[in-house]
């Protein structure tokens, strides 16, 4: 067992290359036991460990220290045994029998007649992928995906087996169903399955009625009569948020949270509420709300046009971005269209006090954990207001969109060797231009000068096995146009990533609205200055653990 490199995949994130599961197992478990100094988070995945941090220096010195972990003496981790009953009557039983040269029943047997060992999570809360004993089911994912897999379904892709959580798209190879619930927020541990455990897959031959894994429902918004904000209107969409649920990446979930975290904090201090109280984020203008109680707002983030009207519809008083006012009881807000900006940030002093899920009120668009978008009619309760907190004087936007232009700048790698010299001058040296199908979980970017960024022709079209990513992330698809991963993006991905946008510059890209340009400038991961796009992701031989 042995670690084999660190890559950069972001200023505060290193991803660590290990031999094998056995190796990747050990280090996972390891960091869980013995985290190192500012962890946030560590992702499993088939032949990596992401690790990320809370700041650049933290990630700095854990350079260092990731060489040095023991990888003999695993502690003991909790991992556990589990039982999962299959009928196995999948769409794609047969097939997968052609493919393999096994039969039907040859898949059944190989299928439980082996161990399979969780090797980390990702794609929905509760898909964990399982790895077996042998490769004799290793089979290519489907040509075409499908658009809706039910929940309980058991099914195989290249060296992995796994089982939905929740219907979604897939397009993996259908072989069962069971009725095992793989996730339940009812329960301590709401995974059935989590990285380290052992999973037995067991035929059953009666036709059980598969009974779905509850859908990570967006969790409803308690009623009561106290002080509140009632949405008349939730524009495009209006979400609440806070700052995250980081830390549950081998569940699946992403840290989700407001995408301009600077500008949520920003509308929280103008308040007067702690940084992390639960916000309305809106996306492009149209938001209406209606205050129950007196209620002292702040609105932070994209610039909108702010009207307050009184109970009767009549114009009552006037209001500015980024400083605090008074909505009165009856009196309704409205955000006119963004004429800088994608999202506003509505803070109310006490905070929007929604029942918290896995720790946090956001809401995730990826998973559905969390509150459940915004529509007419909702009634959002306002917590107690702090006591020895003060309401904040008015500030200066915090939005950074001047100019024909966003400027972002970028890390390389940590799959910049995926692509060549060219790629990279491709990256730095147009423009691309957000797409209108962009939201919370990324943007999608298009070239301005119609060139796209193309893999080394050694890489071809060969797949990289899922890892973990990270919010800022650049993956590439083989189209060549780059997606800009946000706050709701999957936790592991199998699209090289070929460069990270740097955290602080996270809340400009949040802001970008479709058809906006953008330029990215490579800096030094360890340093955050400028530097030739020659260089690779990959930690120089120097300075490797």
């Amino acid at each position: 067992m042995s670690l084999t490199g660190t890559r950069w995949a972001g200023p505060r994130a290193l991803l660590v290359e290990l031999s094998d599961l056995p190796s990747v197992l050990a280090f996972h478990s390891r960091l869980l036991a013995e985290p190192l100094p500012g962890q946030l988070d560590v992702v499993a995945a088939a032949a990596t460990v992401l690790v990320k941090f809370g700041t650049h220096a933290e990630a700095l010195a854990a350079r260092t220290a990731v060489g040095h972990v023991d990888l003999g003496a695993v502690p003991c981790d909790g991992s556990r045994d589990v039982t999962i009953e299959v009928v196995y009557d999948g769409e794609d039983l047969a097939e997968v029998g052609m493919l393999t040269g096994l039969g039907s029943d040859g898949v059944v047997a190989a299928h439980t007649g082996q161990l399979w060992t969780a090797a980390f999570g990702g794609f929905a809360p509760g898909f964990t992928y399982l790895l077996g004993e042998n490769h004799s089911l290793d089979v290519p994912r489907r040509n075409s995906p499908r658009t809706a897999v039910p929940a309980g379904s058991v099914a195989l892709g290249g060296t992995f087996s796994a089982v939905y959580p929740r219907q979604s798209p897939g397009g993996w190879q259908l072989i069962g169903r069971t009725t095992a619930v793989l996730w339940d927020l009812e329960r301590e541990s709401p995974a059935l399955v989590r990285p380290g455990d052992r999973v037995r897959y067991v035929a059953v031959r009666e036709a059980v009625a598969l009974t779905p894994a509850p859908p990570a429902a967006p969790t409803a918004v308690r009623e009561d009569t106290g002080p509140a904000l009632v949405v008349d209107s939730p524009g495009l969409q209006s979400l609440v948020q806070d700052l995250g649920r980081p830390g549950l990446g081998d569940l699946g979930v992403s840290a989700a949270g407001a995408v301009d975290q600077q500008s949520t904090r920003q509308a929280n201090r103008l308040v007067g509420n702690e940084a992390g109280a639960a916000v309305i984020e809106n996306a492009l203008g149209g938001l209406s709300v209606r205050a129950v109680g007196d209620q002292v707002l702040a609105l932070a983030g994209a610039a909108v046009p702010l009207e307050i009207r009184d109970a009767s519809g009549a114009p009552a008083r006037c209001a500015a971005m980024c400083a605090p006012f008074a909505l009165l009881d009856g009196e309704t807000l409205s955000l006119g269209e963004p004429a800088l900006g994608a999202r506003s940030y509505l803070a109310v002093r006490g905070g929007i006090d929604v029942p918290p899920v896995l720790g946090s009120r956001s809401s995730d668009s990826m998973s559905g954990i969390g509150p459940a978008p915004l529509s007419a009619g909702t009634r959002l309760p306002v917590g107690r207001a702090p006591l020895f907190q003060m309401v904040g004087a008015p500030e200066e936007s915090t939005l950074r969109l001047g100019g024909a232009s966003a400027e972002l700048r970028v890390t390389l790698g940590p799959r910049d060797d995926w692509f060549d010299s060219r790629a990279l001058e491709t990256l730095t040296e147009q423009d691309w231009i957000t797409s209108e199908q962009s939201n919370r979980i990324g943007v999608r970017l298009k070239p301005a000068g119609n060139h796209a960024l193309e893999r080394n022709a050694d890489r071809g079209a060969g797949e990289l096995p899922s890892e973990g990513t990270v919010a800022g992330a650049l993956q590439v698809p083989p189209t060549g146009h780059p997606v800009l991963f946000l706050a709701d993006h999957p936790v592991t991905g199998g699209y090289p990533v070929i460069a990270v946008v740097v955290p602080e510059d996270l809340p400009t890209a949040a802001q970008l609205p479709p058809g906006h340009r953008v330029r990215f400038t490579i800096v030094d991961p360890a340093t955050l200055e400028p530097r030739e796009p020659a260089a690779t992701g990959a930690i120089s031989e120097g300075t490797q653990p």
